[in-house]
């Protein structure tokens, strides 16, 4: 570079002058260091710098006015006037109460709060038709967010646009604001607007639609604007004479500068002969054809833009420019038009001047259809207004609401002052920046306030989720007690018809005999559905519930092992409410309390009692059911407390009889429950000691059982115990992706559940036990803990060791040894399993066990790859 250069350039900062790239980074930078001066003032700071520039401003709106007008020759002086202190004072007001500093909320029980800071430094795009209402209105919302502004005026009202932001900052450093808070482009040109833009933190666009478009490709945030087109519906319920006045006033107003001023009025026919009357009546000036086509000549500049020379201009102005002579005091130039398409009628399009198109619609619908068509091209998302009775037509008014694609609907009023807010309706924000949404491109769809200029920090503390412990209303264990809790059918429930749901084995073999005979010694009806299977299908649930609704019954008794009560609660949820889905009932959830879909309250048509006939599944006690599609063979885990049993009963005299196999499917199944439980994420005190206790049952009194059978009753009730305690800590806590692999090896190949546990349980558990593991997400589960939880499980059944380790290797020992002592198979490959079948299942599977319900709760979240890995080590 030549010395010669450095030392133009050197001059030109000197001056303080912003006209180059160089001179624009300077001043730029020194905005940026009063802002982060700024960003620690307190709110009482802010408040007092918002006030005197918000005075300030409005003991200039006059000065400023008349430069408005003088440099850009657009508008009026006194219109002006209001505009500027409109900018001023409304927006003081709007919001001179508003916080924009420090802490706005926080929950200190939740650990949560937010709060306000600032963007930064904003880049302002000043548009020539608003020169100092804008800028005005634009420091004041930034000196009340703490954020620096650098203006880029227009170049036809740079000195006018200054001026105003001078005032402001005059006004502010007066008061406390840092030196340099605001800043302008002294020579403004696109090169410097493109590169202001580059530099801030956010762009504040208002202007044409080509600068709109840069802020928006600026690669910076933007709240930016789009094209006003405003159409005027006039119904003929509305009260024509307002609606004329109003769009008058609003069009008149500033020579139809406001972006959101009626571009053209849309008339039912049925009044539109009055309403063309009235407009004429007041000042209006109707053209005839040959003056329609002249103005239609000057509308648009050579590009199909707009021509600046009608912009903000009189009706008279234009009338000259045009070629033709009317009235000096001719308030609008009215042009009757038919035709809506932009391409082809320039009164069709936004033209921020005292032009009117007028349109006749043959009906309400008819002039909605043109609206609609004028919003679609040329000013979706903008302003839009309708006149119409605010009582008798509140359909139209709907209708219109409905349809109608823009951002501001305003009922009975004139569109100018109606958009911006606060001078017709008192909750629309005063506001000079009017955002369109995202049918005009836009990134905020209101009046853009004070709300668009902040960054809101949340700070989250971490906090562990609220916990419950849920079963049913009762839940009756002793062995004897059956009798005891039915009881209650009669004593407390009154009821008079009972369905009772069991399996062929158990009707057959006289299990349900003193249930119901129970039932006959207090007069009440029942019938019993004896078809369930192992492993119930949704067909068997169909078919149950076909009989239910037939019955009618006000209590159903579930009578047997899992299977008869998970399908019993099925048809419970299908015979109450017929209308559920079952897909939606199968719906899985992360958080049983926040799941999408919610269960249907149940009970008001019957209730619900589960009588245990094995110690294993714990399904009275629980909220889940396990049902087959019969069609794709996936078992789903349905899971609500809305499916809870009215009441339980855990009664070894229901359980005496069971066989061998039975009692060693059912009793390794407790176990799972217990330590499955007692490793979940979800675990919790109060859950952990059913656990436990559970656990040490089982080892203590599962082999009695299997060998003695019913001749140990005291194994009997200790098991049923058991299995009752562990499914009240699975209720609550759930269970791991063990449950998941044994529901899914079941369904494929018929494995009994119990013993689909086993087969996986010690490799499950290894898997589980590492010390970096994928963690599941769960506020309450810190870090990993398997392997201290699974040794404390050891602990409580009179496992020693040194070490966690050891502990854990001598519980994984006694569990196979356990399974030895009752017979259970050691691999799925020794149950019978094919292998060729299985690995051609395996990949599917895996998939369907990661989906499983149960998998959540896990201690180590696991990969579907992870899975395929256990079945194939469990198989062998």
């Amino acid at each position: 570079m030549s010395e010669k250069k450095i030392k133009e350039e050197k001059v030109v900062v000197d001056n303080g002058l912003v006209n180059s790239v160089e001179t624009l980074k300077a001043k730029i930078a020194e905005v940026k260091e009063a802002q982060r001066i700024f960003s620690t003032y307190t709110q009482e700071q802010v408040d007092a710098i918002f006030l005197a520039t918000a005075t300030a401003a409005t003991q200039q709106r006059i000065p400023l006015a008349k430069m408005a007008v003088e440099d850009t020759g657009m508008g009026l002086i006194e219109d002006k006037v209001i505009k500027n202190h409109f900018a001023s004072e409304y927006i003081y007001n709007a919001y001179k109460n508003t916080q924009t500093v420090g802490v706005i909320e926080e929950d200190k029980a939740f650990g949560f709060k937010k709060i306000i800071e600032p963007i930064g430094v904003l880049a302002a795009v000043i548009p020539t038709t608003n020169p100092t209402s804008t800028a005005i209105f634009k420091c004041l919302i930034a000196l009340k967010t703490r954020n620096g502004i650098i203006f880029s005026p227009h170049p036809g009202a740079k000195k006018c646009t200054i001026a105003a932001v001078k005032v402001c900052l005059d006004a502010a450093v007066a008061a406390g604001a840092p030196k340099g808070i605001i800043a302008w482009i002294d020579e403004p040109s696109i090169d410097l607007s493109v590169e202001v833009m580059k530099d801030a933190d956010m762009v504040l666009a208002t202007g044409g639609p080509g600068m709109v478009k840069s802020a928006y490709s600026s690669g910076k945030p933007a709240v930016g604007v789009g094209n006003g087109n405003t159409p005027a519906l006039i119904d003929d319920s509305a009260d024509y004479l307002m609606a004329v006045s109003s769009i008058i006033v609003s069009k008149t107003f500033d020579n139809g500068t406001i972006c959101a001023s009626e571009q053209s009025a849309v008339i039912v026919s049925s009044v539109y002969d009055k309403c063309i009357k009235e407009f004429a009546y007041r000042g209006c000036y109707i053209m005839n054809n040959e003056e329609k086509e002249k103005v239609r000549k000057v509308i648009l500049n050579a590009n199909g833009g707009i021509n600046a020379k009608i912009v903000g201009r009189s009706p008279y102005q234009i009338a000259k420019l045009a070629g033709f002579e009317c009235p000096k005091e001719a308030k609008i130039l009215i042009g009757e038009v038919t035709e809506v398409d932009v391409t082809l009628e320039p009164f069709a399009h936004e033209k921020l001047s005292t032009i009117l198109a007028i349109y006749k619609g043959n009906n309400f619908d008819q002039a909605l259809d043109i609206v609609d068509r004028l919003v679609t091209d040329g000013g979706i998302g903008h302003t839009s207004v309708i006149y119409a009775d605010p009582v008798k037509a509140t359909d139209k008014i709907k209708k219109f609401e409905e349809r109608i694609k823009t951002c501001r609907i305003l009922i009975n009023t004139p569109s100018s002052h109606g958009g911006i807010g606060d001078l017709y309706n008192f909750r629309l924000l005063p506001s000079l920046t009017l955002g369109c949404g995202t049918w005009a491109g836009n990134s905020v769809s209101e009046n853009v306030g004070i709300k668009d200029l902040i960054n809101v920090k949340t700070v989250a503390e971490r906090r562990e989720n609220m916990l419950w412990l849920r079963t049913p209303e009762k839940v009756y264990f002793k062995k004897g007690s059956t009798p005891v809790a039915l009881a209650e059918l009669k004593d407390i429930y009154k009821s008079k018809k009972v369905f009772i749901v069991t399996d062929t084995f158990l009707y057959k073999s006289g299990a349900t005999k003193a249930v119901t005979d129970q039932l006959d010694d207090y007069g009440i009806t029942h019938t019993t559905f004896y078809d369930v299977a192992p492993d119930p299908t949704l067909a068997t649930a169909n078919k149950g519930v076909a009989a239910m609704r037939a019955f009618e019954p006000d209590c159903i008794i579930a009578i047997g092992g899992g299977s008869a009560m998970d399908a019993a609660k099925i048809m419970w949820i299908m015979y109450e409410h017929p209308e559920a889905e079952f897909t939606d009932l199968a719906m899985r959830f992360m958080d049983i309390r926040k799941r999408v879909y919610t269960f249907p309250k149940m009970g008001e048509k019957a209730i619900l009692i589960c009588i245990a006939t094995t110690s294993g599944t714990g399904s009275e006690v629980t909220p889940f059911a396990i049902i087959t599609d019969e069609k794709t063979q996936i078992k789903y885990s349905l899971a609500d407390y809305n499916i809870l049993p009215t009441i339980a009963i855990s009664d070894a005299d229901n359980m005496m009889n069971q066989p061998k196999g039975l009692t060693a499917a059912s009793g390794i199944d407790v176990l799972t429950h217990a330590v499955e439980a007692y490793v979940s994420t979800y675990a919790t005190d109060y859950t952990n000691g059913f656990a436990l206790t559970a656990a040490k049952l089982v080892f203590e009194y599962l082999p009695r059982a299997y060998k003695y059978g019913a001749d140990d009753i005291e194994a009997r009730e200790k098991m049923a115990n058991a299995s009752t305690l562990a499914a009240l800590a699975f209720a609550n806590a759930f269970l791991g992706v063990n449950h998941s692999l044994a529901h899914k090896l079941g369904a494929n190949f018929h494995v009994p559940h119990g013993i689909a546990n086993a087969l996986v349980m010690t490799n499950v558990m290894k898997y589980n036990a590492t010390e970096a593991p994928k963690m599941a997400t769960f506020s309450q589960y810190k870090y990993p803990q398997a392997l201290k939880r699974y040794a404390e499980v050891a602990a409580y059944v009179g496992i020693s060791g040194k070490t966690d380790q050891e502990k854990f290797d001598g519980l994984v020992a006694k569990i196979e040894e356990l399974k030895a002592t009752i017979n259970i198979p050691k691999s799925i490959k020794e149950f019978g399993v094919d292998e060729k079948e299985f690995m051609a299942k395996v990949d599917a599977m895996a998939e369907q066990a990661f989906d499983d319900q149960c998998t959540g709760a896990n201690p180590r979240y696991p990969l579907i790859s992870e899975l395929k890995e256990l079945y194939i080590q469990s198989f062998k």
